[in-house]
């Protein structure tokens, strides 16, 4: 954990909206007990304040036993205040006997955050044009709808107004709904498996 706090360390004026990877391999036969344990600190988190939500990647078939959760925060500050928490402690706690290893925690700000289907080992997130093409690929149609939905709606309304409803619901469908689904889907060439 002293890995993670390390990264929150305060600049001044610099306290941006940051996304929490935690990868945790599960025992063999505990898995059902994880999902309730997951469950209970998704809760937990979602009472602290800037928690914008979570996803959780669950295994990809028999032979993996990696989950990953992924917490955004508004702001660093309060992942940190969340990370520091004496409640977020004695959840992890609760998952020693469940989880074979130490948590691998990856911290993403920026763009990265709408790719987060972390590669395993700690690798790097994908090259930047790939994240740009993949961005671009979900932009230009979603754009299109959600333009062609409000326009009849908010024609009347002054210009600024208008940005604003439709930029809200862009972000909002393209971090919870486009990105997650568009990363697995493009995850073969935005990470892909290096021959050994």
């Amino acid at each position: 954990m002293d890995e993670l706090t390390e990264h929150h360390s305060h600049r001044d004026g610099d306290d941006p909206p940051i996304t929490a990877v935690a990868s945790r391999r599960v025992k063999p036969g505990r898995e059902k007990e994880f999902e309730v344990w997951i469950s209970g600190i998704l809760d937990a988190a979602n009472e602290f304040p800037g928690y914008l939500g979570s996803n959780v990647i669950r295994p990809s078939g028999p032979e993996d036993d990696e989950y990953q959760i992924v917490f955004k925060f508004d702001h660093a500050s309060n992942l940190k205040y969340w990370e520091s928490s004496e409640e977020r402690r004695l959840w992890l706690d609760e998952s020693r006997d469940l989880i074979k290893e130490e948590p691998r925690i990856r911290i993403l700000t920026g763009l990265e955050t709408w790719f987060t289907l972390p590669s395993k080992e700690g690798a790097p997130p994908p090259p930047r044009y790939k994240m740009a093409v993949v961005t671009w690929i979900a932009v230009f149609p979603l754009a299109t709808v959600v333009f062609m939905l409000l326009d009849p709606l908010l024609g009347g309304f002054p210009v600024v107004l208008r940005t604003l409803v439709f930029t809200l619901a862009m972000v909002s469908l393209m971090t919870y709904v486009v990105m997650p689904r568009m990363t697995r889907l493009f995850s073969f060439w935005l990470y892909p498996k290096k021959s050994k």
